[in-house]
């Protein structure tokens, strides 16, 4: 990856394991913006970006994303909700044209400038690009169930079923829109576990990494 040109890093996640807030700290650390589920549904429901709205401002001219967050002022400052509701899984099943609409958005915002993505199906998403890196950061059991018992106050058990219920969503949603699993190594420039590793020291480690 060629960080002096315009970038992608995607970070693909276990829940419990960090991920989310490597990828915060990483684009802070490159001067980029970060964006993840939260940020690309605020966008789609905020401006009502469906993926037909998304085909009519592409048809009217080439660089519609690019007017588009001029018009609609999005960077700093979107209103967006930080953390997942692990204890209640998706809102709403994600639909071929929700997909399509994410895909969009996430591919102009690329297109206009460097950026860290984390989650939706990012490595899949921007396989084709020419500057881009994908990780994917992982850790054991007990590590995902003290973090994730830490932040939603949750016992052992419950922790452990949310881990499970999200573990099954996630791979069912990365089969169904990307033909592969999220497991699969191949699908990801490095691999990080984060056990016995702060998140600062991943960062470290994926800076390093990239050059």
């Amino acid at each position: 990856m060629d960080r002096n040109q315009k970038f992608v890093i995607t970070i693909n996640r276990e829940l419990g394991s960090g991920g989310r807030t490597v990828g915060r700290l990483l684009a802070e650390k490159l001067g980029v913006e970060f964006f993840d589920k939260a940020h690309v549904r605020a966008i789609e429901e905020k401006f009502n970006l469906t993926i037909d709205e998304i085909e009519r401002l592409k048809g009217k001219k080439e660089s519609w994303w690019a007017d588009f967050m001029r018009v609609g002022s999005i960077g700093h400052g979107l209103s967006y909700t930080p953390y997942e509701r692990w204890k209640d899984g998706p809102q709403e099943p994600t639909t071929e044209n929700v997909y399509k609409a994410e895909k969009e958005i996430l591919l102009g915002i690329a297109e206009e400038e460097s950026c860290v993505i984390a989650g939706r199906l990012g490595f899949s998403v921007f396989k084709n690009h020419p500057n881009h890196f994908s990780i994917f950061i992982q850790a054991s059991m007990p590590y995902r169930l003290e973090r994730v018992m830490r932040k939603q106050g949750l016992s052992e058990a419950d922790a452990k079923k949310v881990i499970e219920k999200v573990d099954k969503m996630r791979e069912e949603y990365v089969k169904k829109f990307s033909g592969t699993s999220r497991y699969d190594t191949r699908n990801y420039n490095l691999v990080i576990s984060m056990d016995g590793k702060t998140e600062e020291e991943v960062v470290d480690i994926i800076l390093k990494t990239i050059g």
